[in-house]
């Protein structure tokens, strides 16, 4: 398991009792055996509130840094992620935000995969480059909102 995965299992399990933890960044990253910003990347990329996370911070010798989970309707979810995408859409982005979607149990692997399908540059191989992105923006937000 990398030193990023055993991070975020380490939080989740401190998240299990009661939906909320606080850490001192310093601190844990000694006890993982890494460096603080190791813990940063970790929170930036899979506590994040597309994945239900909400992560606030405090710095300065008493400094800390609170992590909450928050459970948000599947719906609220899908326009949080459609309203963020703007009129283009990326393939890294797009499966990004799959990927996020997927972790967070808003989607299932199937469904994942069946966006990811729809959305990649050899389905929309027929479509002229510069144009690419607004349509797998197009493509991506009706997906979501006929699965809400």
């Amino acid at each position: 398991m990398s030193l990023s995965n055993s991070i975020a299992q380490m939080i989740l399990k401190m998240l299990e009792q009661d939906g909320a933890t606080e850490i001192q960044r310093n601190e844990f990253a000694q006890l993982m055996g890494c460096v603080p910003s190791q813990i940063n990347y970790v929170l930036s990329s899979r506590f994040t509130p597309e994945q239900g996370y909400i992560v606030e911070s405090r710095r300065g010798g008493g400094g800390y840094i609170r992590i909450r989970r928050v459970n948000l309707d599947r719906g609220v979810m899908f326009m949080h992620v459609i309203n963020s995408v703007g009129d283009a859409l990326d393939e890294q982005t797009c499966r990004a935000h799959v990927t996020n979607l997927t972790y967070g149990r808003f989607l299932d692997e199937k469904t994942a995969k069946l966006i990811l399908a729809a959305t990649s540059d050899v389905c929309l191989r027929a479509v002229p480059q510069e144009q690419k992105d607004t349509v797998r923006a197009s493509i991506f937000k009706q997906l979501l909102l006929a699965l809400n």
